[in-house]
């Protein structure tokens, strides 16, 4: 979506003179509210802030000092998330290091959801626990808390989410929503409040440990989308600095099989490898392999580990996909949709496990908060929501508590719950309440601030290496959004493995050119070959095979010269044959497209070849199959029968798959493509993919993806109820869109349908 760009506001940089600053990073200091040496210095260089500003801290470290004493068994009590994970684990360590006895327990997702749930909690009672400390969760945990306590047991609570109309009954509560505003510990997500406390009981008699603990603080603060404001960017600061050299296995393992090379990791590293790989346990599995994974000096159970992460963070990539792209969908057929203050959008065929993913990439498209919400059978809507900067979304989503079933986040996050028929009573009144916190501000068409125009020739290391001063970067300090004037476009490439990114090659008006990468922008629409414009990017240094080089990261492009557009082509001829479907008439060279059980009738989608004339017979199963269809044969004529397949319920398409996957690998050794299995079953490719991974999660059959090649094999697999639940209800929604489709195929305008020029 294209903003209006805003030009970088001039500054007088004298009053930071003294500290010989970069020109740019002086300006962006300025432009940011910093206006003083004092200021700047505190910034670059943040001191800590003593976990004494916490009013109970000394209460918990008497709780859990009296604990270690006893020998008592004490529980760490997490959440499925990465801030979660990482608090843990960083609990857990701290606790080790302590020569406490302990275990802890992170709640299952699929089946527990968050929180602290007492029928969990009992059986870890009934083994012994005497004391609970919770980590992210707990601040709302009244029931559960109340529980522990009538069995003998007492609770330390830490954690970071807003608090309830009470605090619970606990021995010490350490949240920083109760320290007043603008404190230097004020936005802490929930492993910086973990951190805090391993301060105040390890700073007697291991001081040096402390060290050790900040990679899991990074980890934990970047990924929960922590305000980098006072002591939280002061901890992922020094938390970037020890993950950049870390000893801890588990991670070492996941940077060696992503390819991620950890001496110059960076904010943007933990947030596009490390935390999708660890929020892929969380999301769609059990989360408490990752705090084993963290924590574990064992490498033949860390490489076990690693491996189970990258595959279920495939399949996360593939759920991913799915959801954003039905949104995309939703905003295209409704586009009222985004001139609401928030975009707002539910489908039974959502899976819970990853809407919150898909709401975050919505917000970087449409610069509009997005909340994400899945139906379910029983009448509930449940999602996530993400936020932009300045608005508190949890503060927003609270002005609505009589309509919801339950709520909980911060101020960029937030997951809620209620009644299906109440959402749209929910959605008019969010929107009125992002009004009173945003102001007209909320109906302004998107703007890009951009804080520097460079030409190629001024892009360098030396500049990439300044702007390092500022990292790092996220909510409440933005990257640098730079920009170009007047450049071509001389390549475009595909890269990763899945193909979904792309690297730009442009050129200036000297002739110096430039690589730009532009993530997920495969299927975006792309900047012209034939015009000028310009384009913003953001830059950062990395390293490639050893090499210091600059990264340049794609943001928005503006068409500024555009040449005159020749005369349009005449448009495709198209026959309505959906009334008379007889291919008597048909010429012998007309390649007739058909699929599933009409595929005696013509050929599938796989042998598709140029030709002047194309009859679709069965009916596309999604409008991406059809315009690749086009694509590839180029017609002048087109000829639509548009005979629709019998509807398979998911049940039976999941029978009719398996069917296919057992003559698969009784007959061609197991091999076979996407494109195969979705023309005999007349679907879409990605209704196989899932179809297939739903199989595999259930541990009927091992499956690999090659791109469109499947290997399968008849070998069991480990079961993961909780997945395969998720790609259930993918599937369902993959096969609801496409007999929605079908049906609107079956009458629709079909000069709208083809929208097609040869």
């Amino acid at each position: 979506m294209t903003s209006r760009w805003l030009d970088p506001q001039p500054v007088n940089t004298d009053s930071l003179h003294a500290l010989g600053l970069p020109p740019l990073v002086a300006q962006t200091l300025l432009r940011r509210g910093i206006s003083s040496s004092v200021e700047a210095e505190a910034f670059l260089h943040p001191d800590a802030t003593p976990p004494a500003a916490f009013p109970d801290i000394e209460k918990a470290v008497e709780a859990i000092s009296v604990a270690i004493r006893k020998n008592d068994l004490i529980c760490v009590w997490g959440d499925f998330d990465v801030d979660g994970q990482t608090s843990t684990a960083l609990l857990v360590q701290t606790l080790q290091i302590l020569k406490a006895n302990v275990i802890y327990y992170i709640p299952i997702r699929g089946k527990e959801s968050h929180g602290v749930h007492i029928e969990s909690l009992k059986p870890i009672l009934d083994n012994g626990a005497k004391l609970l400390l919770t980590c992210d969760t707990g601040i709302t945990a009244h029931e559960a808390i109340d529980y522990a306590n009538s069995r003998g047991v007492g609770v330390v609570v830490t954690d970071h989410h807003d608090l309830g109309e009470t605090l619970p009954n606990a021995k010490a509560i350490i949240n920083p929503k109760l320290l007043p505003e603008n404190h230097p510990l004020k936005n802490l997500a929930g492993v910086g409040v973990a951190y805090k406390l391993a301060e105040a009981l390890l700073a007697e008699n291991y001081p040096s440990e402390l060290a050790n603990l900040l990679d899991l603080v990074a980890l934990g603060l970047i990924a929960d989308v922590a305000l980098l404001k006072g002591e939280t960017r002061a901890l992922a600061q020094k938390g970037i600095e020890t993950l950049r050299k870390t000893n801890r296995l588990g991670l070492k393992v996941i940077a060696e099989l992503s390819g991620t090379a950890l001496e110059t990791l960076t904010e943007e590293t933990i947030g596009f490898t490390f935390a999708p790989r660890l929020n892929a346990l969380g999301r769609l599995g059990d989360a408490n392999p990752a705090v084993e994974l963290l924590l574990t000096q064992d490498p033949p159970r860390a490489r076990v580990l690693a491996a189970q992460i990258e595959g279920l963070n495939a399949q996360r990539r593939l759920l991913t996909s799915q959801v954003y792209e039905a949104a995309e969908a939703k905003l295209r057929e409704a586009p009222d949709l985004l001139t609401e203050p928030a975009i707002v959008l539910s489908h039974p065929g959502w899976p819970g496990g990853v809407v919150g993913i898909v709401a975050n990439r919505l917000v970087d498209r449409y610069h509009k908060p997005a909340l994400l919400l899945t139906e379910t059978e029983d009448g509930i809507v449940r999602g996530s929501a993400r936020s932009v900067e300045g608005l508190h979304i949890t503060e927003a989503i609270a002005t609505q508590k009589d309509l919801l079933l339950g709520f909980g986040g911060h101020p960029m996050a937030a997951g809620l719950s209620m009644p299906l028929d109440k959402l749209a009573d929910f959605r008019r009144g969010l929107g009125k309440a992002i009004e009173r916190q945003l102001g007209e501000i909320v109906f302004d068409e998107p703007t890009l601030q951009l804080d520097a125009w460079l030409d190629l020739a001024e892009i360098n290391i030396s500049l990439a290496d300044a702007l390092e001063m500022l990292a790092p970067f996220g909510a409440g300090n933005p990257a640098l959004t730079l920009a170009t004037r007047g450049v071509t476009l001389k390549s475009v490439s595909t890269i990763g493995k899945t193909k979904e990114h792309l690297r730009l090659t442009i050129e200036d008006e000297n002739g110096k050119t430039q690589s730009i990468l532009w993530w997920g922008g495969a299927g975006e629409e792309m900047p012209p070959t034939d015009n000028k414009f310009d384009i913003a990017y953001s830059l950062r240094a990395s390293t490639f095979r050893g090499q210091k080089q600059v990264t340049l990261q794609f943001e928005e492009f503006r068409v500024v010269e555009e040449k005159p557009i020749e005369a349009r082509k005449a448009k495709v001829e198209i026959r309505d044959m959906r009334l008379q479907p007889s291919l008597l008439n048909l010429q012998p060279s007309t390649l007739i497209w058909a699929e599933g059980a009409d595929r005696a009738v013509g050929m599938p989608r796989f042998e598709l070849h140029p030709a002047d004339e194309l009859s679709i017979y069965t009916t596309p199963a999604s409008p991406a199959d059809l315009r690749k269809a086009l694509g590839i044969v180029k017609p002048k004529t087109v000829y639509v029968f548009a005979i629709p397949p019998a509807e398979e319920k998911p049940e039976e398409f999941l029978t009719h798959l398996a069917g296919l996957c057992k003559f698969t690998l009784n007959q061609r050794r197991g091999k076979v493509t996407v494109r195969e299995l979705a023309s005999a079953m007349a679907t879409r490719e990605s209704a196989i993919q899932i179809g297939l991974e739903w199989m595999s999660a259930g541990g009927q059959l091992s499956v690999e993806f090659d791109e469109d090649q499947i290997t399968l094999s008849a070998e069991k697999q480990e079961k993961n109820p909780y997945l395969q639940a998720e790609f259930f209800v993918a599937l369902k929604g993959i096969l609801n869109e496409t007999a929605a489709y079908r049906k609107y195929f079956a009458s629709g305008d079909l000069k709208t349908l083809l929208h097609y020029e040869p």
